[in-house]
């Protein structure tokens, strides 16, 4: 049996000590920014995701793209000339074409591979969400998994992530198209928190609105909190787009707190997700009962 290596893309904000430690690897999407194209890297540094948050803390927008072929074909053909199998678990469908894409691709290397199995996932989730299940899905491919067994245990768990999200501006949110420029408006200048969570067929929209910083971040910790499994075996994951130090360590003591949790991982928010959701966003990750709440197409 061939060897499983599960692969993500940059949607999922795995840094590169967890994409070490878990063997993963991933398919770059890229940023645009005054006519230039850049790979984004999830091993960057802390000046390096200073300096595009403070690109849209000044106000500008940064574009994004998929996935290109041509990446998934390099990624993907280095591991089946490696002699792997390969579970790829993308970017929501909602969010990104790019699972398609990698679908194409995947197909296209098996005809011309026979024997060879490639999985594209649609992970229905983005940021540590996305990266959660890829880590799942290589601590069990580690075990001597297929790749079939690998695929099914994906499609499995993959409603049980429970993500809240809570910004500290609805600006990059407007500029991106995901509200309109007097919903962002009149939210910033009433103190709104939109709580931003990722339903069960892969939206990530707006839950509901909390006024106030401080309590946004209280609300996100209790939500997750009264959906956890089993809280005291899971790794609650914090993602944060360059939040002040002194912030995290107050956000993540009163994870602590209120969450009686085996360990507790803080990293960026990549610069995918970072250039929709803007500067200083927080998310909290961690799994739950299946999510079946829908905001709809």
């Amino acid at each position: 049996m061939r060897k499983v290596k599960i692969i993500t893309d940059s949607c999922s904000d795995l840094n590169k000590e967890l994409l070490e430690k878990y063997d993963i690897d991933y398919a770059k999407m890229n940023t645009v920014y005054e006519g230039v194209t850049l790979p984004a890297d999830l091993c960057w540094t802390p000046d390096e995701a200073h300096k595009l948050y403070n690109i849209m803390r000044e106000g500008n927008r940064i574009l994004t793209t998929q996935v290109p072929v041509e990446e998934f074909n390099n990624v993907f053909q280095k591991y089946v000339d490696l002699g792997f199998d390969i579970v790829y678990i993308g970017c929501s469908l909602k969010q990104s074409g790019s699972v398609n894409t990698g679908a194409v691709v995947a197909k296209q290397i098996m005809e011309a591979n026979p024997g060879v199995t490639i999985f594209s996932i649609d992970s229905l989730n983005a940021c540590l969400a996305e990266g959660m299940l890829a880590i799942e899905a290589s601590k069990f491919a580690a075990t001597g998994k297929s790749a079939q067994e690998v695929y099914d245990y994906v499609i499995k768990i993959r409603k049980t992530i429970h993500e809240y999200c809570t910004v500290h501006s609805l600006d990059s949110l407007r500029r991106a198209g995901r509200v309109k420029g007097a919903a962002a408006f009149f939210g910033n200048l009433m103190g709104v928190k939109p709580i931003i969570i990722s339903d069960a067929v892969g939206n990530q929209a707006a839950f509901k609105k909390v006024k106030g910083r401080q309590n946004s971040l209280k609300e996100i910790v209790n939500l997750l909190k009264q959906d956890l499994i089993n809280p005291e075996e899971q790794t609650i994951y914090i993602g944060h787009a360059d939040c002040e130090k002194e912030e995290i360590d107050q956000f993540v003591a009163m994870v602590k707190q209120e969450i009686p949790c085996k360990d507790v991982f803080v990293g960026f928010i990549g610069p995918i997700i970072g250039a929709s959701i803007g500067p200083d966003a927080i998310v909290i990750n961690g799994f739950g009962d299946e999510v079946t709440f829908s905001l709809g197409a």
